[in-house]
């Protein structure tokens, strides 16, 4: 079946709160183990429904935000999934203080379970008016990102169609192009400090409402952190200050020589040669076909994955007016399907998506046979580990994609993944002391991140542009309002994907293979570290991890001549 003959109805939420009842009934009053796996077994597949129509109408939506019967769908859905919410706690509750809770144990793994005392950290019924509030400011930033139309080149682009300006060779271009971009953030800058304002105080809001100091260790809870906590984050932090922003220092000064500047401004920072950066070659049409090819020749697993991925149409590739920014994977519980969002816009970042969200899509595929939705997937850190792995796994094939341009590719993509590291934690450190002081004003939350920003990124220059030099370049980053404390997850899961990398292309390791498909299976299932050691990897937090890591890649890329690339 096609992605557009999923169909979708709007869950009747009252029929839904009395067949939860009933089940709920049942759990409490049955003297019977077997009745007692039965009604959760029907509460959970109640769930997985709801969650795909809920799925559908999110990836419809952000396919068109200009399609009026799913903006009012997304709409209802910001209204209402704080209900469904309620209804999945009331079910914890039961199942967690049921006699019969053993049996359940001996069947579901113990991350479900885990996972459910998180949950119930992170709800009550008393903060359902603030949640359906959150939904609508995080909407509201979505649509307003996606309204953008900048007049450029005699076109009228959105912000990923900018993205092969500031790419240019041209460095008038790039400086107009890069400009144009942030000039629509300045024109917007009030709305998006007014959203974000009502966001950190609602959370902060919400957090206290239920018993939290703050909302960092709400935040947490909702990141479903089983086996790490801030202060470990805050010590993995002063390791890249330590070990990676030197190296990312030393890299952009190669690049700035590579581009003929002689210091790079910010309008440079996407540029990799003079010659202009590796670019896909052909249409977007070819670009999609290689990727099919390649997943074919990469192993059979691959290729039964994209073959269901394209002939069910289960990817929405191609930038376009009215579309939300960004890329993502998510899943459809109904159909056992993934489904690939994302922007392409000619530049080496098409690829990115073919290999970066079709690493998660492809974990997904694997995890099907996993019933429970809430441990199909991994918590978000360990999901980072398929999809940025995948980026290296798949480096052997990149001449299909970019020709005699593959090596500058590579040198590009590795070095690139090293500089993001500093940035990263920026924007976790940053959101940290947003919500420990959550009374900030906008003013004050733009110098804070300027003075972060100066530690984690030492090289950047914003020239003239006042706008950029205030403070202002996390406007443009929406996990910032949409998820927050999500970012640390992209560098915990970039260093382990680095790890994937040494044993596949330095060490030629035949076994980081079967280990890879082997965390793709187990889904969530397991917790972050328990992935990571069952992936043959170092935690990210291990003292001295980040230097031997990071140090193999300085070793590597200072063997390249990038001035030959």
């Amino acid at each position: 079946m096609k992605f557009s003959e999923y169909l979708y109805e709007r869950p009747d939420l009252e029929k839904l709160k009395a067949d939860a009842a009933t089940l709920f009934r049942e759990m409490k009053e049955t003297q019977s183990a077997l009745s007692f796996e039965n009604a959760v077994d029907e509460f959970i597949e109640m769930v997985k429904h709801v969650e795909s129509m809920a799925t559908l109408v999110q990836v419809r939506h952000s396919i068109n935000t200009k399609d009026e019967y799913y903006e009012k769908e997304n709409d209802w859905w910001d209204d209402n999934m704080p209900y469904f919410e309620e209804l999945n706690m009331q079910y914890y509750k039961i199942l967690m203080a049921s006699p019969h809770l053993k049996a359940i144990q001996e069947k579901y793994p113990k991350t479900y379970f885990q996972l459910i005392d998180i949950y119930l950290k992170t709800f009550d019924p008393k903060i359902i008016q603030e949640l359906q509030e959150e939904n609508k400011l995080v909407t509201s930033y979505n649509r307003l990102i996606a309204s953008a139309q900048i007049p450029y080149d005699g076109k009228v682009l959105n912000l990923a169609q900018m993205r092969p300006y500031t790419e240019s060779a041209d460095r008038k271009v790039r400086k107009e192009a890069t400009e144009a971009y942030w000039g629509f953030f300045k024109e917007n800058e009030k709305q998006l400090d007014e959203i974000y304002d009502k966001l950190v105080k609602l959370r902060d809001k919400i957090a206290k409402k239920l018993g939290f100091n703050n909302f960092i260790e709400l935040g947490y809870c909702r990141m479903r952190r089983l086996d790490y906590n801030k202060d470990m984050v805050a010590g993995y932090r002063k390791q890249i200050l330590d070990e990676v922003v030197p190296l990312a220092s030393k890299l952009y000064k190669r690049q700035a020589k590579r581009i003929g500047v002689d210091k790079l401004k910010y309008f440079d920072m996407n540029l990799n040669y003079l010659d202009g950066n590796a670019a896909p070659k052909g249409s977007f049409d070819d670009t999609i076909a290689s990727g099919r090819q390649m997943y074919h020749e990469l192993s059979e697993e691959t290729g039964e994955f994209i073959d269901f991925m394209m002939n069910n149409e289960l990817m929405d590739l191609i930038a376009k007016p009215g579309k939300e920014s960004g890329g993502y994977m998510t899943y459809i519980p109904d159909y056992q399907s993934p489904f690939i969002f994302a922007n392409f816009n000619g530049t080496s970042g098409d690829v990115d998506v073919l290999t970066h969200e079709a690493g998660h899509a492809f974990q997904g595929y694997l995890s099907r046979h996993i019933t429970i939705p809430e441990v199909m997937m991994p918590t978000h850190e360990s999901c980072e580990i398929h999809s940025m792995s995948m980026e290296f796994i798949t480096w052997p094939f990149m001449e299909k994609f970019f020709g005699d341009k593959a090596d500058k590719y590579r040198f590009a993509h590795l070095g690139d993944a090293l500089e993001f590291l500093p940035y990263g934690v920026l924007v976790d450190h940053y959101q940290h002391e947003v919500y420990a002081n959550p009374e900030m004003t906008p003013d004050e939350r733009k110098e804070t991140w300027r003075r972060l920003d100066k530690m984690y990124r030492p090289h950047l220059d914003f020239d003239d542009n006042e706008f950029a030099e205030k403070g202002t370049w996390w406007l443009r980053q929406g996990h910032i309002f949409q998820m927050p404390f999500y970012y640390i997850d992209y560098t915990l899961a970039q260093v382990c994907a680095f790890q994937f990398w040494k044993r596949i292309h330095v060490d030629h390791d035949p076994k980081a293979w079967s280990d890879y498909l082997a965390i793709c299976k187990v889904g969530g299932t397991q917790s972050f570290l328990e992935i990571v050691k069952t992936a043959g990897l170092i935690s990210p937090f291990e003292d001295g991890c980040l230097k031997s890591v990071v140090g193999e890649i300085d070793k590597w890329l200072e063997s390249i001549d990038d001035t030959k690339l």
